[in-house]
């Protein structure tokens, strides 16, 4: 898809909210303390973050955005130094020396 239809389609997923939450555009920019022209921008894919994000908060769709852009984590780097070193191998008895009880049998 080009980016001009990707805008669309999200406008068209913002209006499809809308509608189903039974809302004029009038009515969900007094709520979202909006003008009407940015509803129509929103809706027509020209709108601005700032005015998706209070749409969506005022639609109760806030959460959607967790869909559109997942988090993604820590880097296997990042992982890597919060785990701290690693021990790779034994050490044996604490004390350095090993103390020889009896005498080897030969």
């Amino acid at each position: 898809m080009s980016d001009e239809a990707i805008e669309k389609e999200i406008g068209r997923r913002f209006r499809a909210l809308r509608l189903r939450k039974n809302l004029t555009q009038q009515e969900l920019a007094e709520r979202a303390l909006l003008s009407v022209n940015a509803i129509k921008n929103l809706e027509s894919g020209r709108a601005r973050l700032s005015t998706a994000i209070a749409v969506l908060r005022e639609l109760n769709a806030l959460d959607n955005l967790s869909a559109f852009i997942p988090d993604p984590g820590p880097s296997p780097l990042q992982l890597a130094k919060l785990q701290g070193k690693k021990r790779q191998r034994a050490s044996g008895k604490h004390g350095g020396k090993k103390e020889r009880s009896e005498a080897p049998e030969w």
